[in-house]
């Protein structure tokens, strides 16, 4: 029997909202919690699908039976429940940084994990329980299921572009009332009743008050600490994929933001409004009347220090945001400056909306404005600047309770810092601004990633073209396309000295220079900068109590700081406030993947052993023991490759969400096709037929990996439009092959024991529970590249596995 046209785009849109729905909640938990959830969200959704597989493995004639009524009720079901367990999950008061010492905040994890589950439960019983019914038809279900979901994850970027988060939950639970109208309509013809309920429920939807969904932001987020002080509101919201942004501004008690000021600052400055993305991150649009000496303020932090040791008439600013940065250059008389900003809204704000606020300061005759990211610009262009500046791109607060320790960032690897340095003009600088922590850990991390680039750029002494200066709050790292001069350090040592900010590191310095002002108990960045320049620097990162190993593309993670032979001594500082020196982001990582270890034994692998003998499986007999490893290696081995893929891409592609969103459709459309293709390999028996798709995976994936850094190399050179479909015809031939081995199996099973159907989809759906999580902190902790590795070593091991079980 041969599903009908219509049930297969049903299939199809509740796969699709189902994506959509996963990426959305990526971005909804960026905007209330933090970006650290992002993978989180992968692991339940898989854990949805997975417990899918028991229910239907264990209730798989019954639910036969009453087929059109059972995928009915489970579309209806996903369409009510993905607005209303986020709406409850958001109830649930968790915050990621008191996990250690409020043990209730892993319960709170808990709830939301299995809350949010619920969801992609029902839409995965809609497609377990189309491949179970149409048998024979495995290969076209499975295929209308990613399609579907490869369309759904584009769709939402989309969606995004014009819709604020919250009002597209409205939009998918009507997509999913679709698919129920479509099915009792055109499908089965069912009882007047279904289609009348989706109905009067979809206008209840479409008519309801506007203000039932809305979003409860963590209280520990910067924009809901700011909305406590008296007088201050939210003035305009705008959203897109790359955030959603909030103007504040405050009535009563002026808002003052100068990140580094000195603490010998005379001056203020002037009227702010507060920018918020993802109501974090906070910048300032800063009025200003055309007047320079309104701006002295910003002569009075660390991030000046390039303009005072030299003149410069052309610079390069990356990540320009509000502006900040631009006039203190305008301050200095900078005659050209070129601004690179990733987000076009925040461009928009400060050049049209708020234009006459900042003194039309984009439309400045000495700006030019650049939408792209910073090595993208780079790689496109051969220009020289005689400064290059970098600064505080990430919020003071969620960097040092180490909310970032997961986010991938290419801004600040040892590629990168080639890159930078390349379009340095001889003896011109390079400016890195960043915020001070203690212990120190950002500074330590940049600085051997600096020294690394210099060497690998033949520098052979890398001490010859550093400073480094510290103030209360901020650091600055100049790296100079040239030896520091004497002149130069007097001239940094008139500026600190007037600011009250103290030297890290120049050519010559010595001990008694340093730690004068901003006095810490010991001067750590000076001895870490004279070790890591030193001939011990191998011994000096070995033996710091943080992770200071060099961030590379292959580990793009510069906040990720966590040892584990640390964790016991700061676990003994914890009751007197030794809180902060953990990586909260990191720890909720690793709690999540505890978490999806358990939740999928005991949720789908133990139920699935339990009953083996409801699913089929003769007592004593160990086939099925190739069937478990052959499934479960696959559900690893995918998702090792896709996570893996996502995180490459945000080099090429700019930012996470595209990356999730190209990544995902195109190993999706492309595996749904690769999934069609097999019904002409399935029904081949020889060894060969079974060997392609997984020898190809191995081929492609080993080459992506070792070519990577020139691959990125290219696709940064070329323009938007050309990456997107670079990138595209890069994954798809990996994804079709990868869209070939679990269907090939199915449609085995579905011809020698039909009822291990679901007993498979859930054994996959297990292992992806748990590969989502470990699949990033295995990038972490050891590269994108070993993580690939051990995806081919399990495409292996199934490899090894399948054909001995189909010919048995």
């Amino acid at each position: 029997m041969k599903p009908r046209l219509s049930l297969l785009a049903a299939v199809a849109i509740i796969s699709a909202s189902a994506l959509a729905y996963e990426i959305l909640l990526m971005r909804l938990f960026s905007i209330i919690q933090w970006h650290h959830f992002a993978y989180l969200m992968i692991s339940l959704a898989l854990l949805g699908y997975g417990v899918s597989g028991v229910f239907l493995a264990l209730n798989r004639d019954r639910l036969a039976q009453h087929f059109p009524a059972a995928i009915m009720a489970n579309m209806l079901l996903f369409s009510l429940l993905a607005p209303a367990c986020f709406l409850l999950a958001q109830q649930i008061p968790f915050n990621p940084a008191e996990m250690l010492w409020t043990p209730v905040q892993l319960l709170y994890l808990c709830g939301i994990y299995l809350i949010l589950a619920l969801p992609f439960f029902f839409a995965a019983n809609v497609v377990g329980l189309s491949l179970y019914r149409y048998k024979s038809q495995v290969s076209s279900i499975y295929a209308a299921d990613l399609f579907g979901a490869g369309l759904g994850s584009a769709g939402v970027i989309l969606l995004l572009s014009i819709m604020f988060p919250e009002k597209i939950l409205t939009v998918l639970m009507l997509s999913g009332l679709l698919a129920t109208l479509l099915v009792s309509s055109y499908t089965f013809n069912a009882p007047k009743y279904w289609t009348i309920a989706s109905v009067i429920i979809g206008l209840a939807v479409i008519f309801a008050p506007t203000g039932w969904m809305t979003l409860k932001v963590s209280p520990y987020k910067s924009l809901n600490q700011l909305l406590q002080v008296p007088g201050t509101k939210i003035i305009d919201r705008y959203s897109s994929p790359l955030g959603l942004i909030s103007v504040v501004k405050s009535e009563i008690t002026p808002l003052r933001h100068a990140p580094g000021l000195s603490l010998n600052a005379t001056t203020e400055p002037p009227e702010q409004l507060a920018v918020f993305t993802d109501a974090d991150n906070m910048t300032a649009i800063t009025r200003y009347d055309g007047n320079p000496e309104t701006l002295g303020y910003l002569d009075q932090t660390t991030s000046a220090l390039p303009y005072h040791l030299k003149q410069h008439s052309d610079i390069l600013i990356l990540g320009a945001g509000t502006g900040s940065d631009i006039l203190q250059a305008g301050y200095h008389a900078i005659k050209h400056v070129d601004a690179v900003e990733l987000n076009p809204q925040i461009i928009d704000l400060v050049q049209r909306k708020y234009a006459d606020f900042a003194g039309y300061l984009y439309s400045s005759a000495h700006v030019n404005v650049h939408v792209d990211e910073a090595r993208g610009y780079l790689a496109a262009t051969d220009k020289t600047y005689d400064l290059v500046n970098i600064s505080l791109l990430d919020a003071f607060g969620a960097s040092t309770a180490g909310l970032y320790s997961m986010a991938e960032n290419y801004l600040y690897t040892e590629q990168a810092i080639r890159e930078y340095l390349r379009h340095v003009s001889a003896n011109g600088y390079l400016s890195i601004t960043r915020w001070i922590k203690i212990p120190p850990r950002d500074e330590p991390k940049l600085l051997v990633t600096v020294i690394n680039a210099l060497k690998d750029a033949n520098v052979r002494q890398p001490g010859q073209q550093i400073i480094m200066i510290r103030g209360w709050q901020t650091s600055t790292l100049l790296v100079k396309n040239g030896n520091i001069s004497a002149e130069e350090i007097s001239r940094l040592k008139q500026f600190c000295t007037e600011r009250s900010f103290d030297l890290v590191y120049y050519p010559g310095i010595s001990e008694s220079e340093v730690n004068r002002f901003n006095i810490q108990q010991q001067p750590y960045l000076y001895e870490a900068a004279v070790a890591l320049l030193g001939d011990q620097s191998r011994a000096f990162i070995d033996a710091y109590k943080f992770n200071i190993e060099p961030a590379t593309d292959d580990r793009p993670y510069l906040f990720h700081f966590f040892k584990w032979r640390t964790l016991p001594e700061i676990l003994s500082l914890l009751g007197t406030g030794g809180s902060f020196l953990l990586e909260s982001g990191y720890l909720l990582l690793i709690a999540a993947l505890v978490q999806a270890m358990l939740a999928s034994l005991l949720l789908i692998a133990l139920p699935l052993w339990l009953w083996k003998s409801k699913l089929g499986i003769e007592p004593g007999s160990g086939s099925h023991l190739r069937i478990l490893v052959y499934f479960f290696c696959l559900g690893l081995a995918f998702l090792f490759i896709e996570i893996a893929f996502i995180q490459k891409f945000i080099l090429i592609l700019h930012h996470p969400l595209y990356a999730i969103t190209v990544v995902l459709s195109t190993f999706l459309l492309s595996a749904g096709a690769g999934s069609y293709f097999s019904t002409k390999l399935s029904s081949r028996t020889e060894k060969s037929a079974f060997m392609l798709p997984m020898a190809a995976i191995a081929l492609l994936s080993i080459g992506y990996s070792l070519g990577f850094e020139a691959i990125a190399g290219f696709l940064l050179k070329t323009g938007s439009l050309s990456r997107y479909l670079f990138s595209i015809i890069l994954i798809a031939p990996l994804g079709f092959c990868m869209g070939m081995p679990f269907p090939m199996a199915l449609a085995n099973i579905s011809r020698t024991a039909p009822a291990l159907i679901p007993w498979a989809w859930g054994i996959n759906g297990c292992a992806s529970v748990i590969s989502a999580i470990l699949a990033t902190l295995i990038a972490m902790q050891f590269s994108f590249t070993v993580l690939i590795f051990l995806a081919v070593i399990l495409y292996g091991v199934a490899a090894w596995c399948f054909p001995k079980w189909v010919q048995a």
